[in-house]
Parts: C-alpha cells; structure tokens; sequence
C-alpha cells in the first residue's frame, strides 16, 4: 500500500494492520496523533526536553503493547493513557528526588495562566503576564503532589473524574474532594501571594 492507501483508513483498520506488524501502519497511527500526545506530555511536564522523551518513549510503548489493545477506547485514548501514566511515573521520581515534585520545573514556562480557572486578571491593574504566570508557579508548588496533581489532570489537560481516578488509583469521591481543596488552596494562595506583591 502507498501512503495515500494508509492515509484514508481509519485507526481501527491501521491498529489492525499494525497489529499483524505492519510498520507503515503504525507510522501513519503515529503522525496522525503525535502532536495530542506531546501536547498532553508537555501539558503535564511543563518542560520541552521531558515532554519530548516521555513522548517518544510513549509511542515505544504503543508499539510494544499493541497487541494488548483490544479496541475498548479509541487508540487516541490509549495511547493518551500511556504517555499520562509515563508522566505521572517520572513526576513521582522527581518527588522522591526532591521535597516539592515540582520545584525545578516551574522554572519553566508553562503558559498554564491561560487555563486557571481561579484567576481573574484585572488589565488596569497593570499586572504583566510574566508576573502572573510567576505567581501561578509560585502557588503551584505550594500545593501537595496529590492535589497539584489532580489539578493539573482536570484543569489543564481536561480529564475527566474517572480517567483521573484510574490514572492516580483513587476513588472518584478522593478526586473530586482533591480538585476542591486545590482550587480552594490555589484561590488561597493567588490572593496572599497578591497582597504580598502590593506591599
């Protein structure tokens, strides 16, 4: 088959293909998805380099694991749960390397201003993106691996309570309980790390 073959099937059919060890298959399934799961690593990682690899490392995996998929959810969603997973393994790696899981990569910009939710920018206060993406940081790592966590999953990359659940392996009720404290927490937070920037 030519690329155009390939290119007008869909994934089910290309899994099929890939399956059986079908290369050029699995290669279209990767260009055609590629882009969500670094997106959805870097989403997580907030760091280029990191989302790159665990990316990279993901689509290994896929094709590693291929004949395990049994077509239950779409192959964007399987092969999304591979790459969260991975990213949450080397986040927990990082928290047993440091006290805050997170501290070296909030040096990082994560452009996550443009999605919290809890953050309400006032133009004439004349407060500049780059201080509020800081003061996001900031508050982000005051705030617990599980909570950060949960919060991130949700807010940032759209997940729902149950594929939440399944990734952190809680229950859904701990979930929800979590994202509530954390936009709390975060409200909390944004607002004391405000008044200090005012004095």
């Amino acid at each position: 088959m030519n690329g155009n073959a390939y290119s007008s099937k869909d994934d089910r059919e290309l899994v099929r293909a890939a399956q059986k060890g079908d290369t050029m298959a699995f290669e279209e399934l990767v260009a055609r998805h590629r882009d969500k799961v670094y997106a959805r690593a870097y989403g997580m990682m907030r760091n280029e380099d990191a989302a790159l690899d665990l990316s990279q490392e993901a689509w290994v995996k896929g094709w590693q694991r291929l004949r395990q998929f049994q077509g239950e959810s779409s192959f964007s969603t399987w092969i999304t749960r591979i790459v969260i997973n991975l990213c949450l393994d080397q986040l927990r790696k990082q928290k047993r390397q440091r006290t805050d899981s997170l501290e070296a990569l909030s040096e990082e910009s994560g452009g996550v201003e443009r999605q919290m939710p809890v953050v309400v920018v006032n133009p004439s206060a004349g407060l500049e993106r780059e201080e509020l993406r800081q003061r996001i940081d900031r508050a982000l790592d005051q705030l617990s691996y599980e909570h950060r966590t949960a919060l991130i999953l949700h807010e940032f990359q759209d997940m729902e309570y149950k594929e939440i659940a399944k990734v952190m392996g809680c229950s859904i009720g701990t979930v929800m309980s979590r994202l509530f404290y954390a936009r709390r927490r975060m409200a909390a937070l944004l607002a004391n790390l405000k008044n200090e920037d005012l004095r």
